[in-house]
C-alpha cells in the first residue's frame, strides 16, 4: 500500500537526519561543555519543557505510530491519487530538509551550538545558506515537520512535530536573535534587514 511505502520513506528520512546531526555534533568542538569558553548563556527554565515537547512530536509520537498499534484509531486513508501526490510531496520536502540541515551545519562550522550560548570566539556567519535566511536549521525542521504531516496518514502522528515544535520556535527564535543583536550590534541588525528568519526575504 502507498501509505506503507511513505511510512518507510519517513523512517529513512528520520534516520538520515539523525546521522547528519550526529556527524556534525561529533565534528564540532564541544565548547559549550567547557564553562570557561562560554561568553554568553541564555538558556532558561522554559527551554527544557519546550524541547521535550518537540521531542515528543518529532520522535515519540511517530514511532508509536510506526511500531505499535496505539495510534491506529487515528489512521485515515486517502484516495490512491491523493495519497501518491501527498506522499511524493512529503518525500520531496524531506529531501529538501535533509539538504538544508546538512548545509546549515556545514556553513556554520565551529559556531554551531545546540543551546542558546555563545563562545568567546563565536563568529557571525552570513554566507552559504545563511546569506538568505538567519535560521536555516529551524527552516529544515519545519520542512521535516510538514513532510511528516504529508507522509504519515494519521491524525495524531502526522501533525505531531509541526504542532509540538511551533511553541519552541515562537519562544526561542526571538531570544536567539536578541542575543545575537546584543553580541554583534549593528552588524547583526544590518544582517536582519537583508535576510528572512526561516524563509528568504522577498526582494522589492
Amino acid at each position: 500500500m502507498l501509505d506503507d511505502v511513505f511510512d518507510v520513506a519517513f523512517l529513512a528520512g528520520f534516520v538520515a537526519a539523525s546521522v547528519i546531526r550526529a556527524f556534525w555534533l561529533k565534528r564540532t568542538l564541544h565548547w559549550w561543555r567547557r564553562r570557561e569558553k562560554v561568553a554568553d548563556d541564555r538558556e532558561s527554565g522554559q527551554d527544557k519543557p519546550l524541547l521535550l515537547l518537540t521531542t515528543v512530536g518529532m520522535i515519540i509520537v511517530p514511532f508509536l505510530y510506526l511500531f505499535t498499534t496505539k495510534l491506529d484509531f487515528a489512521d485515515y486513508s486517502l484516495p490512491a491519487t491523493a495519497s501518491l501526490v501527498a506522499g511524493s510531496l512529503g518525500a520531496a520536502l524531506f529531501l529538501q530538509a535533509l539538504w538544508l540541515l546538512w548545509r546549515s551545519h556545514a556553513d556554520l562550522g565551529e559556531s554551531f551550538s545546540p543551546e542558546l550560548k555563545l563562545s568567546k570566539k563565536h563568529a557571525l556567519v552570513t554566507s552559504g545558506v545563511y546569506e538568505q535566511i538567519r535560521h536555516p536549521m529551524y527552516a529544515a525542521h519545519l520542512l521535516w515537520a510538514v513532510a511528516q504531516l504529508l507522509l504519515l496518514q494519521n491524525w495524531i502522528a502526522g501533525p505531531a512535530f509541526l504542532v509540538a515544535s511551533l511553541p519552541l520556535y515562537i519562544v526561542r527564535i526571538p531570544r536567539e536573535e536578541k542575543m545575537m543583536e546584543e553580541e554583534f550590534g549593528e552588524e547583526y541588525r544590518g544582517y536582519m534587514e537583508r535576510t528572512g528568519r526561516v524563509v528568504p526575504r522577498l526582494r522589492g
